[in-house]
């Protein structure tokens, strides 16, 4: 399952926040934050595996996707994606007390074996951490608000990290692979050698009020990527014929407060501290 969840303070309820989706970006609105909103392009690719090392035009399922339906509130919608191998994707995005919540089903109703193995939603956030096109040109002076786990603590890694890559067949950008991924599955972007402690990736706004991050579960991998953007690409693993799955996750946006992100992604997710035991 995902979820895409975007809480203000510690538990606080955010009736201002709203839901849209046009020409395949999906938009969450909330007055506080800079510019008003964050921008998701959802989805940008759905990805075959052995992509690690090969041409991007061949790891692409391509795919469509159409709004099945918005209430009036706009705190609740619907959308369902086509794959060209005749998988579907039914996602129900639910804005709650403490965010937006992304349930996910793929299933494959074909005869056949789907290679569907990820799925790509990219968060645009150069204008969340003040280096987006209106403040500077450099396409890549946002990564210094970025950061991923990648410790072994609690501690945020700000980006560029240490053993930071940068050779692969397509660069710049930056590839974190979650323990139990093929490393032959990911981006074909420089790869680090690090897996990640914990499945997030995130920022910091440009005012050092708010937090941006992303987790998903399950998570193919994490990416610094190259349009001032960031993924945290969900793990389908491929559908045999008939076969569905559930896919689970959350964004969260709350008040610069790490330790009190940690405390609800703790809860949101206690399954995650077996998972790293396991490293």
């Amino acid at each position: 399952m995902l979820s895409l969840a975007i809480t203000q303070g510690k538990e606080t309820s955010n009736p201002s926040l709203t839901l849209g989706w046009k020409d395949n970006i999906l938009s969450v609105y909330h007055p506080s934050i800079p510019e008003g909103k964050i921008d998701t392009w959802y989805l940008e690719a759905y990805c075959r595996p052995g992509s690690t090392a090969r041409a991007w035009e061949k790891t692409v399922i391509g795919h469509r996707t159409e709004m099945v339906s918005i209430n009036k509130e706009r705190n609740e919608l619907k959308l369902r994606c086509y794959l060209n191998d005749g998988v579907i994707v039914d996602h129900l995005i639910k804005a709650e007390k403490t965010g937006v919540i992304f349930d996910l089903i793929a299933k494959n109703p074909t005869g056949k074996i789907s290679e569907a193995h990820w799925a790509q939603p990219c968060i645009r956030v150069g204008e969340f951490t003040g280096k987006g096109t209106k403040s500077t040109d450099d396409k890549y002076a946002y990564i210094k608000s970025c950061f991923v786990f990648q410790d072994k603590n609690d501690i945020p890694d700000f980006l560029p990290t240490k053993n930071w890559k940068l050779k692969a067949r397509y660069i710049p950008g930056q590839v974190w692979c979650p323990i139990g991924v093929n490393r032959n599955d990911v981006n074909p972007r420089p790869l680090h050698p690090a897996v990640p402690y914990k499945n997030i990736i995130g920022c910091i706004s440009k005012d050092k009020e708010w937090l941006l991050a992303s987790v998903w579960d399950p998570s193919q991998e994490l990416f610094q990527g190259v349009i001032r953007c960031i993924h945290n690409d969900f793990r389908i693993g491929g559908l045999k014929p008939g076969e569905q799955k559930k896919i689970r996750g959350k964004m969260y946006l709350m008040k610069n407060d790490m330790k009190a992100f940690l405390d609800v992604y703790d809860r949101d997710f206690p399954t995650s501290k077996k998972v790293i035991k396991t490293q």
